[in-house]
């Protein structure tokens, strides 16, 4: 049976990957694959402080008076059927609806 030393392939990889590195030869000369370069046009600067507004308190409302507004709008419902609407226009579908969690099995 043939069998190679590992003295063998650690000498024969170095010189593999040298000879790779010479197999491409260079173009003959006038002949260019490059691209010729473009100018781009440069770059914006936008600054991340663009559009930043200060915080600054709201008025607050008496928690009795925000619950009584919550009750006259409809309660909890409302808001929940305000959210169900936004969120079936949306016209991107659920990208975690395909995923289920694995049901328990019935105990016997």
């Amino acid at each position: 049976m043939f069998s190679i030393s590992a003295r063998s392939w650690l000498a024969a990889v170095p010189l593999l990957a040298a000879s790779t590195l010479f197999a491409q030869g260079s173009p003959p000369a006038g002949s260019s694959t490059a691209p010729a370069p473009q100018a781009s046009p440069p770059a914006a600067f936008r600054s991340a402080m663009d559009g930043y507004r200060p915080f600054s308190d709201e008025k607050q409302i008496p928690w009795k008076e925000a619950n009584e507004t919550v009750r006259q709008v409809g309660g909890w419902r409302a808001y929940a059927k305000e959210a169900a609407a936004a969120a079936s226009d949306k016209a991107e579908p659920d990208p975690h609806g395909a995923h289920h969690a694995p049901q328990p099995k019935a105990k016997q």
